[in-house]
């Protein structure tokens, strides 16, 4: 049995379209952070991390939501959620995934909580509009590498899509230039909220629209 430990539009939604888009049978625990839950005994034990979102495959608790994805690409290959090892398109695949995990969501990381980044709080602003400006130059280069192309490799979802479609809505409240706004990037994020699969998602985590 599957169950992903989530919280409402954190970086579980990833994990959670790509469930939906695996049609398997699967659970959702929510871990509520309005109560701390994160930090709790028991969701320590699964992840020490204490971070959002977890995934139980079985009896083996898993984190970081790259990771899960990969996993469950791998772990249902038949839903063709990434393309086959060693070929040009898999190591594509490996490229966007670890770049949104690991140069753009930190980038994230820093705008949503600036007070982390600075000992002096009347920086926090500065320290956030940093942020949103090395994010755009991110998005830049996302909406290149998507001229022409319907998804990230080209006419194939995969996992990374859906980690993009994740990144773009985080970004919906830009106080300058929101990811959508971008022609090829919108194009993909509205592209991507009409499968069935990824609007389930939302739904079940009561997401209102617009979703990105």
């Amino acid at each position: 049995m599957l169950t992903l430990h989530y919280y409402p539009g954190n970086a579980s939604l990833a994990p959670h379209m790509v469930l939906e888009e695996l049609g398997v049978p699967y659970a959702l625990e929510l871990v509520d952070r309005t109560q701390g839950a994160q930090n709790s005994e028991g969701y320590r034990r699964l992840n020490p991390t204490g971070l959002i979102p977890t995934l139980v495959d079985g009896d083996q608790p898993i984190f970081e939501t790259a990771a899960i994805l990969l996993h469950l690409a791998d772990r249902f290959p038949e839903a063709g959620l990434m393309p086959p090892v060693g070929t040009r398109e898999r190591a594509l695949a490996y490229q966007w995934l670890i770049h949104l995990t690991n140069t753009v969501q930190p980038a994230y990381i820093t705008y949503y909580y600036p007070d982390r980044y600075s000992t002096d709080p009347a920086h926090a602003p500065a320290v956030k509009a940093a942020a949103e400006q090395r994010l755009n130059g991110m998005f830049d280069l996302l909406e290149k590498a998507l001229e022409g192309k319907h998804y990230l490799l080209g006419d194939t979802v995969c996992v990374a899509d859906h980690m993009l479609l994740m990144m773009v809505r985080w970004g919906r409240n830009f106080a300058g230039r929101p990811p959508r706004t971008l022609p090829n990037l919108g194009a993909h994020a509205a592209r991507m909220v009409e499968r069935p699969a990824v609007r389930q998602a939302f739904e079940r985590e009561g997401l209102a629209a617009p979703w990105y």
